[in-house]
């Protein structure tokens, strides 16, 4: 009877850990979802892209808006690690410009590359719901 008894709470202590620890670590990654206006340090200058960043778990999608048009992005959230990459076409060439940061609340810095064109610093800062409109 004791080793049923022990069995049973093995059982519920295992149950609940199951249940509890995917709970934990979902609640370990920052959520971005929504917009974000980004300045961003260029060798030709500083830029101010906006992005809607659409989450689903770790992943993510959404658009990206600059100087050269409105294009879709691509990345990853793994805790408060950010890391997105987007195509642009200045002049008809394909550049890929890939984002690496840490996200803390409501901002996020870190480093843009440009593809071959070099690399700067970026920092970015969450829209409230009032400014999104």
């Amino acid at each position: 009877m004791k080793k049923l008894f022990r069995l049973e709470v093995a059982l519920a202590v295992l149950w609940v850990s199951v249940m509890l620890v995917p709970a934990a670590i979902a609640a370990d990654t920052a959520n971005v979802s929504g917009e974000w206006e980004l300045t961003v340090e260029t060798p030709q200058g500083t830029g101010k892209p906006s992005v809607i960043f659409k989450q689903d778990g770790g992943n993510l999608t959404g658009t990206y808006k600059g100087r050269f048009g409105e294009t879709q992005l691509k990345g990853a959230v793994k805790g408060n690690e950010i890391k997105f990459s987007v195509t642009i076409s200045p002049q008809g060439q394909d550049l890929v410009l890939e984002y690496s940061g840490t996200v803390d609340g409501d901002s996020m810095k870190g480093k843009a590359k440009f593809g071959e064109y070099g690399e700067g610093n970026f920092t970015g800062k969450k829209k409230s719901a009032d400014t999104a409109k």
